[in-house]
């Protein structure tokens, strides 16, 4: 825990314990993300499915290393990090589509929904922290960065999905 950390976020006017349950919040809706993206690479059936799964395993290994970096920096601010899955639920803004389908369109359906949740969270996070908490808004102006880049990914390539195939009933 960095004491100089906590006393500049609190200095510069932002509520440090409303920050750290954002970018706990933040940090659940990660390591679901990647859970989700992750199985969805594996089980990923129909046409296109190794371009998707490629993208969806691609997807994962950064979704967790937002979760790294949230940790980190929930940690430097003097919190914990959620430290158990059943919290990452009940904390997650986000939540988890189970992939019950392996549909690799409805897959991607799927993981659009949850890239605009995530554009969302991070937005809102910059909001809170912009012009007041440099370090959380440079770290969150990178993930949001990297969210609209995957928005951007999951509907290209759901747009070049050949026609006539079912979609997600998410």
């Amino acid at each position: 825990m960095g004491m100089k950390a906590k006393e500049l976020v609190t200095r510069a006017g932002l509520d440090l314990d409303a920050l750290l349950k954002d970018l706990n919040s933040a940090y659940c809706d990660e390591w679901l993300a990647y859970y989700q993206y992750w199985i969805g690479a594996k089980i990923v059936e129909g046409k296109m499915a190794g371009v998707i799964g490629g993208e969806l395993a691609e997807h994962a290994g950064e979704e967790l290393e937002h979760a790294e970096k949230l940790a980190k920096r929930i940690v430097q601010l003097g919190g914990t990090p959620a430290i158990a899955p059943d919290a990452w639920l009940k904390e997650s803004t986000c939540g988890y589509l189970a992939p019950k389908d392996p549909d690799g369109k409805v897959l991607l359906e799927q993981n659009i929904q949850g890239e605009r949740c995530a554009i969302e969270v991070y937005q809102k996070l910059l909001e809170m922290v912009a012009g007041k908490d440099p370090i959380t808004e440079h770290l969150v102006r990178e993930i949001l960065e990297d969210e609209l880049e995957h928005e951007q990914d999951l509907e290209d390539l759901h747009q070049s999905y050949p026609p006539n195939v079912k979609s997600c009933n998410c």
